[in-house]
């Protein structure tokens, strides 16, 4: 500690600047990369710290809060919270905040790099003319178009709307399934109608997911749910990678029904959820003909990380000042401390 201020641990690395609003109020201990800490040095650097910023790659659990007793908020520099045990923290009166919206809007442009990048052949067409074989124009590499195409959206919340607002321009038919409805209004807004969530797996042939992890999303697209599918039904994730059974998913394409799998998230990503998940399946790594994959850059966009960083930053200064943290998720203002 120095003179004072309260620690503030900073999980992975971050640019310079970003944690300026910090400065004058908090001892900073950044990581300074490139990789994440271990678990152990997590909680090694956390056991004497009053805040946490964190990351996608962190897990905070009883086991984590109860070795790092001085800590009063985990601030998490991300949307999704599943890593993260609620419960556990309010117990030990421990803020947990988020930052809700300023992913969306990078996440939802991705979405649509993968559902085009997927569609049009994008992956294959570009090594093909790197490989130097390209010698003008010839029929090949043909794909499939927007226009006129039944899309289902499963999940409607910030994200789902964000991806029916870009989806409006391309001419296609857009349905969604959500177990909360929009109502009419908003439907009629986005140019899209609700349908249940088998009804829209069997005539969509193009599904984007756009829902939290959770214990009833877990596996949501199934080798049940797989088998529904229309021949060719193209599957954009974007959201998270637990979502999917990766093995169902090789599956489907090895036997053709499922046309092609676009992700930016993955299954062993989410093992602080879902403990015993695997690495990414070979069958599809080595499946560059019918996947396309890129590494979690829902959000990366340096000014959209920027400000996620930053808002997670005045959640810990609200936290350090007194103030109940503007992202909380949870409740425990009986434990709240102020002071700087």
């Amino acid at each position: 500690m120095n003179h004072g201020r309260p620690k503030i641990v900073v999980t992975n690395p971050v640019e310079r600047g970003w944690l300026d609003v910090l400065e004058p109020h908090a001892e900073l201990y950044v990581n300074a990369g490139p990789h994440p800490w271990p678990r152990r040095d997590l909680i090694k650097y956390s056991r004497d710290a009053f805040g946490l910023i964190a990351f996608m790659t962190d897990s905070v659990d009883e086991d984590f809060l109860r070795d790092c007793p001085d800590l009063r908020i985990v601030a998490c520099a991300l949307k999704g919270y599943d890593n993260f045990d609620v419960d556990a923290c309010t117990r030990r009166g421990v803020w947990l905040t988020i930052v809700p919206d300023l992913l969306v809007a990078a996440t939802a442009d991705l979405a649509m790099a993968l559902l085009l990048g997927l569609a049009r052949n994008l992956l294959q067409a570009d090594r093909f003319v790197r490989l130097g074989r390209h010698e003008g124009w010839r029929p090949m590499f043909f794909g499939r178009g927007l226009s006129g195409a039944t899309v289902g959206l499963i999940g409607m919340g910030a994200l789902g709307w964000a991806i029916a607002e870009r989806l409006r321009g391309f001419d296609c038919r857009t349905r969604y399934y959500d177990t909360s409805p929009l109502l009419r209004d908003d439907e009629r807004k986005l140019e899209l109608s609700y349908v249940q969530l088998d009804s829209l797996i069997a005539g969509s042939d193009v599904i984007i997911l756009a829902l939290p992890l959770s214990k009833d999303t877990l596996h949501l697209i199934d080798g049940r749910r797989l088998s529904l599918i229309k021949p060719g039904c193209l599957l954009i994730n974007p959201a998270r990678g637990s979502l999917v059974d990766e093995e169902a998913v090789a599956d489907a394409l090895e036997a053709g029904a499922l046309g092609g799998y676009a992700a930016d998230v993955f299954a062993f990503e989410d093992r602080a959820f879902v403990p015993h998940s695997g690495p990414i399946p070979d069958r599809l790594i080595s499946n560059d003909r019918q996947t396309l994959f890129t590494p979690h850059l829902g959000s990366a966009i340096a000014t959209v990380r920027q400000a996620i960083t930053t808002e997670a930053a005045l959640n810990v200064l609200d936290t350090i000042q007194g103030r109940r943290p503007r992202g909380a998720i949870n409740d425990v203002s009986d434990r709240q401390e102020g002071g700087t």
